[in-house]
């Protein structure tokens, strides 16, 4: 791990143009060796609650007392999350890609001897596909990671997240040389539009147009204006912001660099949510790292433009996600929502015209401005272009974090990526969007994922979960059913005069009305000939 502001030179030089920037990176590049074999330790949060220190730590010893020159994690090199979170700890053995799961400490001589000094991959440490039970040595071959298309997770498990120098290595910071020295802000906004990006977070909004708006507020108020990532993720399952910040803390660094260089802004804020302790340290080192380099502060890589940000920590209300309580909270006071009569694009923070994007939205913004916008339009489906980040959870083979193309169908996620339902279960249900979304039921597996069409289903895209699940057991549907309240939803015509609310013996209504008696101390009306609401006909006692 490299501490910027330790090192002898030129780590401890400031950059001063584009040219300089390019110069390291290439220096940089020419002191590895491609071919020097790495074991590289996944230490994502879920990895470290699993053990992969511990891991690690024994892979080092197993090394040094072997005799070996290896570089191990963590204290040489560590990275972020590898995105297979239900395999890990993780440890991927490079320049072979070989791909181990699940290790532990008592497995590290055997990796040093059988891998490293033997040449042959540990069998029984290897994925196996739970259809076809085939051994897979290679990461690159894993359906999970096979059928992916990373743009924003393209560092992530490749980098150490607190190693400046591996991120250069990888082009980090060459879209914001490029704007800095090429591009008018002006042209970058367009870059921006042209892309289609939208908001990642769960409106959808277009990001091209929200700076635009901004820019427009600007124009008619004056200045300042405000950069914002949001990084309060809190919905139950939801873990794609968190990764982001955590693997690759650069990359979201950088799109609100040039977000604030394309609006004119001087002062940037990144909300994260206090719960994310990991996130913001290495929030916290990257920005020290950029700041000593040159890339953050005053006059940027000799430019002109200066620019700061800060790390604000959510003090765990869910609702400081909302925009305008999250203004709030930054502003010192309680992060309590207000109603939106004006947009935050001309009123946000102190008042002033704020732009508040997603952590996965300014993680796009570095490709969008190298590549250009075209590029990135031409991922996805018209309408919702680029890549989605999504946290696949619940009852699936393959639990973790991946990255593809707009408009992918459902059931590609779920049984190519996912690796299908356990035990070879019926799918029954996917439920997107979290608590904001809903469950996409069988019949709706060739939906595409894309902000349109989950809207249409009735569902939405958000910064969200998706948990997949098999049909319930008989045992567990009664023991559901003896917990719930017996009611009739006029929607669901059914033979019998009530129905449990779980589990449906038969295909459930599309929208229901709440339970008409929902506990034994129900303040609805107890006659059975009394009409409680609209659609419901109440039972005067629990089902047995």
């Amino acid at each position: 791990m490299s501490n910027i502001s330790a090192v002898p030179q030129p780590w401890a030089e400031r950059l001063n143009s584009a040219a300089d920037l390019e110069a390291l990176r290439q220096r940089l590049e020419a002191g590895q060796d491609p071919n020097r074999p790495e074991i590289i330790v996944c230490h994502g949060t879920g990895c470290l609650a699993n053990g992969s220190p511990q891991a690690a730590e024994a892979l080092k010893k197993a090394i040094k007392d072997a005799g070996l020159d290896a570089k191990v994690v963590p204290g040489i090199k560590i990275t972020g999350c590898h995105g297979f979170c239900s395999r890990g700890p993780l440890v991927v053995v490079r320049p072979q890609g070989l791909f181990y799961q699940r290790v532990q400490p008592e497995d590290a001589q055997e990796i040093v001897q059988t891998t490293l000094i033997e040449g042959k991959p540990v069998d029984r440490l290897l994925y196996v596909d739970p259809v076809s039970g085939e051994h897979i040595p290679h990461e690159k071959d894993i359906p999970f990671y096979k059928h992916q298309e990373r743009i924003v997770l393209r560092n992530i498990g490749k980098v150490d997240p607190t190693d400046l120098g591996d991120t250069l290595v990888r082009g980090g910071y060459q879209a914001l040389a490029k704007a800095l020295f090429s591009m008018t802000p002006e042209e970058v906004v367009q870059q921006v539009e042209a892309s289609g990006l939208r908001g990642r977070g769960g409106a959808g909004f277009p990001t091209g147009r929200k700076w635009r708006s901004a820019l427009a507020a600007v124009a008619k108020k004056g200045g300042p204006v405000y950069v914002v990532v949001n990084g309060d993720e809190g919905d139950p399952g939801a873990f794609m912001d968190r990764t982001i910040m955590e693997g690759d803390p650069h990359a979201v660094l950088e799109g609100l660099i040039l977000g604030a260089y394309a609006l004119g802004a001087h002062q940037g804020y990144m909300y994260v949510r206090a719960e994310y302790p990991v996130a913001i340290k290495h929030l916290g080192i990257a920005m020290e790292q950029a700041r000593a380099l040159g890339l953050l502060g005053e006059n940027i890589l000799g430019s002109g433009f200066s620019f700061d940000v800060q790390v604000n920590r959510g003090a765990g209300a869910f609702v400081c996600g909302e925009s305008t309580a999250l203004f709030t909270s930054i502003e010192g006071r309680a992060g309590e929502p207000k109603p939106k009569y004006v947009r935050s694009v001309e009123e946000g923070l102190w008042g002033r015209p704020t732009v508040l994007n997603n952590v996965e939205t300014w993680a796009n913004v570095p490709q969008i401005v190298e590549k250009g916008g075209a590029w990135f339009a031409g991922i996805g489906v018209p309408h919702s272009t680029g890549t989605k980040v999504f946290s696949l959870v619940g009852k699936v083979n393959n639990v973790g974090l991946v990255e593809v193309p707009m408009g992918i169908p459902l059931q590609d996620i779920v049984e190519k990526l996912g690796g299908g339902v356990p035990g070879g279960q019926p799918f029954k249900a996917v439920q997107t969007g979290g608590p904001s979304g809903g469950c996409l039921p069988e019949r709706l597996l060739d939906l595409p994922l894309d902000f349109d069409a989950l809207t249409e289903a009735g569902s939405m895209m958000a910064a969200w979960a998706s948990a997949a699940c098999a049909r319930c057991s008989t045992a567990s549907a009664r023991a559901r059913a003896a917990s719930r309240t017996s009611w009739t939803c006029a929607a669901w015509p059914r033979p019998s005069r009530t129905a449990p609310c779980a589990p449906w013996a038969a295909a459930p209504p599309t929208r229901c009305s709440p339970p008409c008696n929902t506990s034994r101390t129900s303040t609805w009306p107890t006659s059975r000939t009394t009409s409680a609401r609209p659609g419901c006909a109440r039972t005067s006692s629990p089902t047995a």
